[in-house]
This record gives structure tokens, C-alpha cells and sequence, in this order.
């Protein structure tokens, strides 16, 4: 079976590297317009027979519930990749073969990426990454079997994952999608975001905080 994971941090603690050019209660809307734009290109994909949410934010995993997708709860803040692991055995469980992670901060990602990766599976065992814009970080990665590595979200985190397939000997795809490589973390970002995108929560948000007509 294929699934979709979405790993989403508790609202509180996500973008606080933009808390230097907005006040907590828009950085919180920001992320959570995010979530949104991300969880609604998960549930649109047709590759998938499943969508689950892991986060410890009860306003995240409230709209994961209302929109149809698994809420996972991982019940505190345990860091990104413990979450996911845990995540990832309990979905292994319910009979998740083939499980893509996408990160809650790429409000770009459309369906057809999400299908797209699901297509770029080697047979057998294998990984597919999605690296972001710099080609350090790792927006999205597919795995089947669900656990064949573990996550390693945050620095360098392409390298680390395309270590850890060299060293198991499985077969890793490398595809290179414009809007899932677009995380929003700077101010920058955000105006990359805008000169790009098209109609989103994100797109919304931003309107109103008046940095979308910057």
C-alpha cells in the first residue's frame, strides 16, 4: 500500500527563523497556511490509498482528522525524525509498503509532484529524494519498504540519506522538482514563493501580513 506521511512541528515551534521579520501569531498562521496547502496536495494525489499526519500541534492534527487523513499524535515535540520513525512503524503496521514523507513547509508541492515521485520508485527496494533548491536538503523522500532507512532531516540531510542507501545497497533516485524544492525558512524565501506561486493558503497568508505586495 501506498502512503503519504506529512511531518508537520507544533505550530509554536515551526519557522522560527522568520520570528526576526513577523510577529509569533503571523509566523504561527504562516506555518499553519502551509500545513494546509501541503495536506491538500497530499489528499489530491492518486497514487496514494492513504494520507497521515504526524505532528504533536492539536490544531494540525484536527484538520488532518476533518479533511479524511490519518492523525497520528506523537503526543510531544520529539524532533522531526523520531517522529517520522515512529510514524513510519505504526503506518508499516497498518500495511504501508511504499511511505513518501513530505516536509509541512513546501506549500508549493502540487499532487502531480507528489504522483511523480511515487513514479520514480526503482523496483525492489528503494529511495527517492526530493533535494531542495540548494541541493542540501532532503523536502521530500519515498521509501519502500517504508523503514529500508531512516530519516535524517536537517543539515546536509541529502548527503546523509544518500549515504545511508550507498551503505545498504539501495537503489536511490535523485528528482529534481521545482516547487517541492521551495522551502519557505528566509524572508527571501518568501518572496521567491511569491514570484512564483499561484493560488494558496500561503499566498493568502502572506497577503494579508502585506509582504505579498513587497
Amino acid at each position: 500500500m501506498r502512503v503519504i506521511l506529512i511531518a508537520a512541528k507544533d505550530l509554536s515551534l515551526a519557522k522560527t527563523r522568520l520570528g526576526t521579520v513577523m510577529p509569533d501569531g503571523e509566523r504561527i498562521a504562516l506555518a499553519e497556511a502551509m500545513y494546509r496547502d501541503v495536506l491538500a496536495a497530499a489528499l489530491g494525489a492518486r497514487a496514494a490509498a492513504m494520507v497521515a499526519v504526524v505532528s504533536s500541534d492539536r490544531t494540525l492534527l484536527e484538520l488532518a482528522r476533518d479533511a479524511g487523513a490519518l492523525a497520528i499524535d506523537e503526543g510531544y515535540a520529539r524532533g522531526l525524525n523520531v517522529a517520522i520513525a515512529m510514524a513510519t512503524e505504526q503506518l508499516a503496521a497498518r500495511g504501508a509498503t511504499t511511505l513518501c514523507t513530505l516536509l509541512s513547509d513546501i506549500p508549493m508541492i502540487t499532487s502531480a509532484d507528489i504522483d511523480a515521485v511515487f513514479a520514480a520508485m526503482p523496483p525492489g527496494p528503494g529511495v527517492v529524494l526530493v533535494p531542495s533548491r540548494d541541493f542540501t536538503g532532503t523536502n521530500v523522500i519515498a521509501r519502500s519498504p517504508a523503514a529500508v532507512i531512516r530519516t535524517r532531516f536537517g543539515r546536509q540531510s541529502l548527503v546523509s540519506h544518500l549515504d545511508d542507501c550507498r551503505a545498504r545497497s539501495v537503489r536511490c533516485e535523485v528528482l529534481r522538482l521545482a516547487r517541492p524544492a521551495l522551502d519557505l525558512d528566509l524572508i527571501n524565501d518568501l518572496y521567491e514563493f511569491i514570484r512564483m506561486a499561484s493560488s494558496t493558503h500561503t499566498l493568502n497568508r502572506l497577503s494579508r501580513l502585506g509582504i505579498a505586495h513587497h
